[in-house]
């Protein structure tokens, strides 16, 4: 016969399934990024988003929900981006869409959450048509963009005594709009500067040697570098080999960040004005706290890659808490403006054209116990680099 007290102790164990059903279900994020075709980038980059959600799930989730991210690999190819995200939100039923690397990919992403009227948050992708020319009401972007890193690449670049430069960058959305700004911002600084030579290489299929060629015959005072990953390790050393950069100025985009620079080694040339991330010589609270935690949990580094995909989740989480709902329309409302606390400082999403204002570090490259590193840097808020509100009206159609 049971007793009263081993009654309630079945009755506990038997209506404990029917209480772990009654959990409220995750807030699903559809999450896609080149993980096959860019490693050195986004494997960081997961770990920093999969910090987050341990970190953010830790301390209660959001709207008393916890976050679960859905991953895709799109392979640095628009059409398999199309074909992730309709299974995301189909079959997977995200709520939200979130990640991306290339800027191809990035404005594929972003037209198709457009037409099926769901947020998309994109963090790497660095194209200004994502927040201008193609810009939507459902699209957010983190990162700093291509404008807002030549803005802060010219501040330095304006102040060398080079008049006749020359570009190298890969010919699709992200060089062509990184160089065009460049131009146009530095020209502004400085009418006495000319362009001698443009280099278009195919992205990953950079002839490194006849693109270092090209640019020696040009003879510029000043060279501005846009390849980034194994087209940039190629292009330092062919044009180390051939003697490009004595006695010349570069300026560089990204190649201060460790998963580019690290390739380099002791190959890094010393000198180029870049932007980046000098990791742990950051000596602020917030840095120290991110770095310690991926630390403990991979016992590496972090890159800039863990700093956009650790930032990417929690700036989603914040806009979530502010609409306080799911819906696609009061999520745009709620991430518009809102406020989010990132490894590098706070930072918001700017409502009139929903760009981050996340900054990045400009500094120099130099070489240390064999190792590329960055010196005399300082970090460059986003927010600093925005253009007005009245240069965005001009620029995104739909603003305001």
């Amino acid at each position: 016969m049971l007793s009263r007290r081993t009654l309630l102790g079945t009755t506990a164990m038997l209506a404990a399934p029917a209480i772990t059903r009654a959990q409220p279900a995750p807030i699903r994020i559809g999450e896609i990024n080149s993980y096959s075709a860019i490693p050195a980038f986004t494997l960081s980059y997961r770990n920093g988003w999969e910090l987050a959600v341990e970190h953010i799930n830790a301390s209660g989730g959001v709207l008393g929900r916890k976050l679960e991210v859905i991953s895709r690999d799109d392979a640095g190819k628009p059409q398999n981006t199309i074909r992730l995200a309709g299974e995301l939100l189909d079959e997977q039923k995200v709520d939200i869409l979130a990640g991306g690397y290339l800027s191809n990919v990035g404005l594929a992403l972003s037209d198709y959450a457009l037409q099926r009227k769901k947020l998309y948050v994109a963090g790497e992708p660095l194209s200004d048509a994502m927040v201008w020319a193609k810009g939507n009401r459902y699209c957010f972007r983190l990162r700093p963009s291509t404008y807002m890193q030549a803005a802060m690449l010219v501040d330095q670049a304006a102040k060398l005594p080079a008049k006749r430069w020359a570009s190298v960058a890969p010919n699709y959305e992200y060089g062509l709009s990184t160089v065009k700004w460049f131009k146009a911002l530095l020209s502004a600084k400085r009418p006495d500067v000319e362009f001698v030579a443009e280099q278009w290489p195919a992205l990953g299929k950079i002839d490194a040697g006849a693109t270092a060629a090209a640019l020696a015959e040009a003879r510029p005072d000043a060279i501005l570098n846009v390849t980034f990953g194994p087209d940039l390790t190629n292009f330092v050393r062919q044009g180390n080999t051939r003697g490009l950069f004595e006695n010349r100025s570069v300026v560089s985009v990204l190649t201060g960040e460790p998963e580019y620079l690290e390739p380099l080694g002791d190959e890094t040339p010393v000198g180029w004005i870049v932007t980046g991330y000098p990791q742990a010589q950051v000596e602020t609270k917030a840095n120290q706290a991110f770095t310690a935690a991926y630390k403990a949990k991979f016992g590496a580094t972090p890159g800039m890659g863990s700093v956009v995909g650790y930032t990417l989740i929690a700036s989603i989480a914040a806009g979530i808490a502010r609409a306080g709902s799911l819906e696609s329309d009061k999520l745009v409302d709620g991430f518009s403006g809102v406020s989010f606390d990132t490894p590098f400082g706070p930072a918001s999403y700017r409502a009139l054209d929903h760009q981050g204002t996340l900054g990045t570090f400009v500094g120099k490259t130099a070489v240390k116990d064999g190792k590329g590193t960055m010196v005399d840097w300082h970090y460059a808020n986003g927010a600093d680099y925005l253009p007005t509100d009245a240069v965005v009206k001009t620029l995104r159609p739909n603003a305001g």
